[in-house]
């Protein structure tokens, strides 16, 4: 349940030790109220790394969750990229502040300057404007990231680089392609090569066939409050997306990546893995965040989410595939890491019951209150945010009644039918949607109206931003 680990400091700064029995009943507790299947949940406190299963990994099977079961990463998956990203600046091999068709020549938007300007260091920190919403099947060979970034040639910008935050998916496939130029192989394989064989990551990989080896958790898909189904299929994700959403993990082998970010870059053994500024690099805040409260983020940094518990600093990252839900935090004046795996349920909840109590405890971190409407209820004129937005793939229709229209057209046209919202507001620019269903939100999701550096209006969904029309 728990393997001894060496610190370089003195370990938890809030004094209290991690009690595995409690945590693992606390967890049970949580996990079913909240209508969970299977959860894996690791802890890196007091010097020890602690792993927790519960549930089960398939409702159909009934097959247990144990600690080395293996779990989808999704989002979480672009803090591997980004370390990799990092790893190669370190070497000299890459300078994230030259333009990206500098390395990869292939590389193009459909708006040249962007093209010639947009770095590393605007992907890797989502201010590079590219969209998110940008699913492409190349298949399953080598070359899948390479006929990815041909096909992404003639995908819209959300917003111009540099103007905005928008947090894109596309950004992370063509640094995944750098990997590959700068390294000669896969992204899989280097993955492999420079962060799973010097940090031990033995149940960490990126391909279904590899994944087979272990118990792996089975995707549930549902309406909220009740017990949610075995999804029809296991990792619809194409393997273009590993490395923004697609590295299958355990974990305790996330809570060993955290740690070697905890521990300035060395590996257990002593192995540098990166250099203590590039570590240091990773958690500067790049841009600050309009929507502080889809991913609980105040910033990002390179790779990381970036958070400011009341003068508390953390970082980490959300995930989310077809039916799983990842949670990574990190405290470094704690020495604490949190890793929270699931398939399914209202897992969102799960993790803030359970983050809310850990934080609590073992860093004094006081996590925010959900987000939702003020008790008392205040009176925002919708009408200056009223018009069409429209991005890659997504409409959105605002009126000055207080509703809001949340459309897929064109290549996502399928994905969903739309979304038809009431907005309620929380603060001038700041509203709660009612209305989105389990998939986007169990109860209010933030929508958040901006204006990006350019002057040009736009709406913070799911903490892409979309221009007015």
């Amino acid at each position: 349940m728990s393997e001894t680990l060496t610190w370089d400091t003195d370990g938890n700064s809030a004094g209290r030790s991690f009690d595995p029995y409690r945590w693992q009943a606390r967890l049970d507790e949580l996990r079913a109220a909240h209508h969970v299947p299977g959860a894996s949940l690791a802890v890196l406190a007091d010097g020890h790394l602690h792993e927790l299963a519960s549930g089960v990994l398939h409702r159909g099977t009934g097959v247990e969750v144990t600690t080395d079961s293996i779990f989808q990463s999704g989002s979480i998956a672009k803090v591997y990229t980004a370390t990799l990203i990092m790893r190669l600046a370190d070497e000299g091999r890459l300078d994230l502040d030259a333009p990206v068709v500098d390395v990869l020549p292939e590389f193009a938007t459909p708006d040249p300057e962007a093209t010639r300007t947009i770095t590393p260091r605007q992907l890797l920190s989502h201010t590079g404007g590219v969209t998110n919403d940008f699913t492409h099947d190349s298949g399953r060979g080598d070359d899948c990231l390479a006929k990815y970034v041909e096909a992404a040639r003639n995908v819209a910008l959300d917003c111009p680089p540099g103007t905005a935050v928008s947090y894109g998916s596309l950004g992370y496939v063509v640094l995944g392609r750098l990997v590959e130029v700068l390294t000669g192989t896969t992204w899989d394989q280097a993955l492999k090569d420079l962060l799973f064989t010097p940090l031990g990551l033995e149940h960490s990989m990126t391909l279904p066939e590899e994944a087979l080896r272990f118990r792996v958790a089975m995707s549930h898909l549902g309406e909220g409050g009740a017990d949610p189904d075995p999804a029809p299929a296991w990792d619809l994700m194409p393997r273009s997306a590993g490395p923004y959403g697609r590295v299958l993990i355990s974990a305790g082998d996330v809570a060993r990546l955290a740690r070697m970010h905890l521990d300035g870059g060395t590996a257990p053994d002593g192995t540098r893995v990166l250099s203590a500024a590039a570590v240091a690099a990773m958690q500067h805040r790049e841009v600050d965040v309009p929507d502080k409260w889809t991913v609980s983020a105040d910033g990002w940094g390179l790779g990381w989410t970036l958070y400011d518990w009341d003068g508390v600093a953390g970082y980490g990252h959300d995930g989310a595939s077809i039916g799983q839900y990842a949670y990574l935090r990190v405290v470094p004046q704690a020495n604490l890491a949190l890793v929270l795996l699931t398939n399914g349920g209202s897992a969102r909840l799960l993790y803030a019951d359970l983050f809310r109590e850990l934080l609590g405890e073992l860093a004094g971190v006081t996590m925010p209150a959900p987000f939702g409407p003020p008790a008392r209820p205040i009176t925002v004129d919708l009408t200056p945010y009223a018009g069409v937005y429209k991005r890659e793939g997504v409409v959105i229709t605002v009126t000055g009644d207080g509703r809001m229209r949340y459309e897929f057209v064109d290549g996502m046209k399928d994905l969903s039918p739309p979304l038809d919202m009431e907005l309620t507001p929380v603060s001038p620019g700041v509203f709660a949607a009612a209305g989105a269903g389990p998939s986007f939100s169990e109860d209010y999701m933030p929508v958040v109206f901006s204006t990006l550096s350019t002057g040009t209006k736009c709406v913070y969904v799911g903490m892409r931003a979309t221009p007015l029309v």
